[in-house]
């Protein structure tokens, strides 16, 4: 499953955006205030909105008046996504469509759609469509011989009009897309990490199956690779071994009193380290491998600026890695100021944000005629970046 573009109106700082033909590598640079924070926090709301309600995730992020863009304060929050997903054994484009209002200052949602088309020719059909908590959805979906009136319509009432319905109808198998984009929601990973979370010693009560969003349960994961994924857990030390100068081995161990942390053993001394003297730039890369070598992959990571606490030279292969990822059927977004990252990556995958009276606009290297001749003649994008080619957004 790929998102393919991203659409968003009077979501904070972008009052009317689109991302079109999104690369399974996204890359996104720009100026600081310019809105890659608020791109990223697109995915996270709507995770929000589907994990708890649209009222929650308003509220989360300072109320209404906070997610609408300045000057637009009557309007709607529209974000609409399409995603190519397999139904009936045939890759079809789906399009997610949520609008967002208000009625006595509690978020609800207005529209609520999921369309596709049946065949070939004519115009998508909503298989799921719901206005202020009533709405349908269509329960044999994968029937494509049928004509429209013979699919079967259910009609529904949600318990809340702050609900998705993707939320509730999503939970059945007969909602195909319904319950294929919910998946897809939940296994969303936006990252939130921080290193001092990630260190120290923790609770040895069982396993953790993913890293979460902000790192802290590294070492539950850890000692899950360890135990049950070996072979997975050996890839990650090889991977370490080659982009960490000295690590040689990572191992997590049990204290007497029940507490769980890592050692990390280094080639020039006898004893191993614990976690917490380790540098922040060891334990990151780590961390970031755990995320990436997950047994179960998430669908779409977010990470903003991997390159804090990483020395320069490895970020060229982080940013392989993240492709690698890609790669292997995820999708991946990363927001950077470092040219050394922006070095490893190619033209089809950098975005650029840049500000204009207020509102945050989206341009693309490939859009650009000398960015892109620079690049066929040899250049490399984090020079480019960096010697201030991209307009509007010099990071000097």
């Amino acid at each position: 499953m790929k998102i393919e573009s991203l659409r968003l109106k009077n979501f904070k700082t972008f009052q009317d955006v689109s991302l079109e033909d999104i690369p399974r590598l996204c890359v996104v640079v720009g100026a600081n205030g310019t809105g890659k924070t608020t791109l990223f926090d697109v995915f996270g709301f709507l995770k929000d909105c589907l994990l708890y309600t649209v009222q929650s995730a308003v509220q989360k992020r300072g109320g209404f008046n906070e997610v609408i863009s300045r000057d637009h304060q009557e309007e709607d929050v529209l974000i609409e996504i399409q995603f190519r997903m397999p139904i009936a054994e045939i890759e079809r484009l789906v399009t997610y469509h949520l609008e967002i209002s208000r009625k006595n200052n509690r978020a609800f949602v207005k529209r609520e759609i999921l369309r596709y088309k049946r065949g070939r020719y004519g115009s998508p059909y909503h298989f799921l469509d719901f206005s202020n908590g009533e709405g349908f959805a269509i329960a044999n979906e994968e029937d494509f011989n049928r004509p429209d009136e013979e699919l079967t319509r259910e009609n529904q009432k949600l318990d809340s009009n702050d609900i998705l319905a993707i939320k509730g109808l999503g939970q059945f198998e007969r909602f195909k897309a319904a319950n294929a984009f919910r998946r897809l929601l939940e296994n969303w990973h936006v990252s939130d990490y921080h290193i001092n979370l990630a260190r120290g010693s923790k609770d040895a009560t069982g396993y953790d199956e993913h890293l979460s969003v902000s790192g802290d349960n590294l070492q539950l994961v850890a000692r899950n690779l360890f135990d049950n994924h070996p072979d997975i857990f050996n890839k990650i030390m090889n991977v370490m071994k080659r982009r960490v100068p000295g690590v040689d081995s990572i191992n997590p161990m049990t204290t007497p009193d029940g507490r769980l942390l890592l050692r990390f053993q280094e080639g020039s001394f006898k004893d191993p380290f614990i976690d917490r003297y380790v540098s922040d730039g060891t334990i990151k890369m780590f961390a970031y491998l755990v995320l990436l070598y997950d047994p179960s992959p998430h669908p779409l990571l977010c990470v903003e600026e991997p390159e804090n606490h990483l020395y320069p030279t490895i970020l060229h292969d982080l940013a392989e890695e993240f492709r690698d990822y890609a790669n292997r059927g995820g999708q991946v977004f990363v927001s950077t100021h470092s040219p050394d990252f922006l070095n490893a990556v190619n033209l089809d995958e950098v975005f650029w944000l840049t500000k204009k009276d207020g509102y945050a606009h989206i341009l693309r290297a490939r859009d650009d005629d000398q960015i892109r001749a620079y690049m066929e003649d040899g250049d490399q994008m984090g020079y480019l970046w960096k010697q201030g080619f991209f307009k509007e957004a010099d990071p000097k």
